[in-house]
């Protein structure tokens, strides 16, 4: 199979989305460590605030955001090439899906009350404050849908940076949002909320603030669509402009959507068993994992994933459309097989550097207290030793809806939802103090099964795409990162990290010096132990980076 380097401009495409993706992960790492500040990482408010907060995002992924994340592209770029470079096509097409989701975003506002006893396992002390939190956070569903059908025709037509360079508003005003909580409201540390001494005031402040940056996210985004010049308008008729191939694509789509979230749907069922049995620990002098925390452990397996793989998925995703459109079936191979190889070389080291500096990174968002910081830190574990199978996945996937392929991915979500219902199931028979950590597991061995499935059926679809040196290239990969974690943790260890009077564990600055000192150490020895094993993907991402700082030089 013949070897295509990445081309420049994938490169810089993907460095401009990578450096958006990251400015927005940091903020959003600083948005959480203050929300914990201000609700706590294991206090009662904050299983209900997180669990009423990640609905809007899920309702609108199981009922639309499979079509505009995967379908919309290769249907744009095909409009694109028409006489009116595919305005009326856009025009249509954005028309359609505004009006849908502004109908999903009030009538689940509405419904509100109903929805939540089903998703949730919270307790009737707690859903009062749940339904309150979910009027203020459920019209996000609407923004979310904005924001991502106005970025994919963004993608569509090469400007790439806004997209990922949006979510900074978003982390900036819920930032801004969590100052003003703890200025006037309090922080749990020394307030102790609780649903009964919940305020008004707070909820606009936290709930209200969240929804704002929702909303400023999606209205950047019309800046640089109004600049693409395609002359959009509102029009309501669909004949005559290809939608039933959309249609055809979509359908798909949308059932696996419906699955792989209503597969998601029992994991938050059951993590709120853990949730709704706080109180009952709390009262024993125990805290245990909840809701937050699965959740707060997967925004940090998950940076590796938002930063490399999105943004270099996104644009290999054009380009593996636009090959499949010249029926290039070779330069697909080749595509997925080298964006497989080159997200390997970032994840596997962020993998490696996630679990063995996870007490330090968890003292960010602990709120103040080691006990919290511990309980994240093993949930964080759990998960961050398959976040290379996350990544690969996702791209794997990426070559099916390319092709405008999404019954097959339909055939193998069937497939890994059954698996990770059953064990998600598993876990709710365990005790509360044990759910949240099974839930972890669940989540890690789901990652891998969904590597096998998808290998099993990329190579029937599409033969050989160089799986076998996709995964020599892996095993060195987790070679090298072995001796960095050995490194970090020789130094860790040295810097008090498995001594719970140790000096990583003193306070956040000490957690910060250990991070980056063990992180130095560990990047050093990668790189090393990549030469010296000769992985050349390693010049996929030092050429661009080396190449920028000799032109600011």
């Amino acid at each position: 199979m013949a070897e295509k380097n990445i081309a420049p401009s994938t490169a810089r495409s993907s460095a401009v989305m990578a450096a958006g993706t990251l400015v927005s992960r940091v903020l959003g790492l600083v948005r959480t460590a203050l929300l914990a500040i201000a609700i706590g990482n294991t206090g009662l408010v904050t299983d209900i605030f997180s669990s009423a907060n990640v609905l809007p995002n899920f309702i609108y992924l199981m009922v639309a955001g499979g079509v505009f994340n995967a379908v919309l592209v290769p249907q744009i770029i095909r409009a694109s090439k028409r006489p009116d470079r595919g305005s009326e096509y856009v025009s249509r097409i954005l028309t359609l899906c505004l009006l849908v989701l502004g109908c999903i975003a009030a009538l689940a506002t509405l419904a509100a009350p109903l929805i939540l006893p089903l998703v949730t396992a919270l307790n009737p002390a707690q859903l009062p404050l749940a339904t309150t939190f979910a009027y203020w956070l459920f019209p996000q569903i609407f923004f979310y849908g904005a924001y991502a059908v106005i970025g994919q025709i963004l993608n569509a037509n090469g400007r790439f940076g806004a997209y990922m360079w949006a979510p900074v508003v978003n982390n900036i005003v819920a930032i801004a949002g969590l100052l003003i909580f703890i200025t006037f409201i309090g922080r749990e540390e020394t307030s102790s909320f609780s649903p009964e001494t919940w305020t008004s005031q707070a909820t606009i402040l936290l709930a209200g603030s969240t929804t704002l940056g929702i909303v400023l996210q999606a209205v950047v985004l019309l800046i640089p669509l109004r600049r693409l010049r395609l002359g959009l308008r509102p029009s309501f008729g669909l004949r005559g402009v290809g939608l039933r191939q959309t249609g055809k694509v979509a359908k798909w789509t949308i059932l696996t959507m419906l699955i792989g979230n209503g597969a998601y749907l029992v994991y938050t069922k059951v993590a709120t068993i853990a949730s709704s049995a706080r109180p009952e620990y709390q009262a024993m002098g125990q805290e245990i994992a909840g809701h937050l925390n699965l959740e707060t452990a997967s925004m940090l397996y998950i940076i590796p994933h938002s930063v490399i793989t999105l943004s270099l998925a996104t644009v290999l995703f054009n380009t593996m459309s636009h090959a499949y459109a010249e029926k290039d079936y070779d330069g697909v191979r080749a595509t997925l097989s080298q964006g497989l190889r080159a997200i390997g070389v970032a994840t596997v080291f962020c993998s490696a550097v996630l679990i063995v500096l996870a007490g330090p990174i968890s003292i960010w968002f602990s709120g103040g207290s080691n006990v919290s910081a511990t309980l994240q830190a093993q949930v964080l574990v759990l998960l961050a030793c398959t976040a290379p199978f996350l990544s690969a996945t996702f791209l794997m996937n990426r070559a099916f809806y390319a092709n405008e392929d999404a019954k097959t991915p339909l055939i193998m979500q069937v497939i890994l939802s059954a698996f990770g219902v059953a064990l998600a199931l598993a876990a709710a028979i365990l005790p509360a103090d044990k759910i949240i950590f099974a839930l972890a597991v669940a989540y890690s061995l789901g990652n891998i099964a969904a590597v096998v499935v998808s290998h099993i059926f990329l190579t029937r679809r599409l033969g050989n795409y160089g799986a076998a040196r996709v995964f020599d290239v892996h095993v060195r990969l987790v070679v090298a990162a072995l001796g960095a974690a050995a490194v970090g943790s020789a130094a860790l260890r040295m810097m008090g990290g498995y001594a719970v009077d140790g000096f990583a564990w003193q306070s956040l600055g000490a957690a910060t010096v250990v991070m980056l000192v063990c992180g130095v150490l560990m990047a050093g020895t990668y790189y090393l132990m990549l030469r010296w094993l000769k992985v050349t993907e390693l010049d996929a991402f030092l050429k661009p980076v080396l190449a920028k700082i000799r032109r600011t030089a």
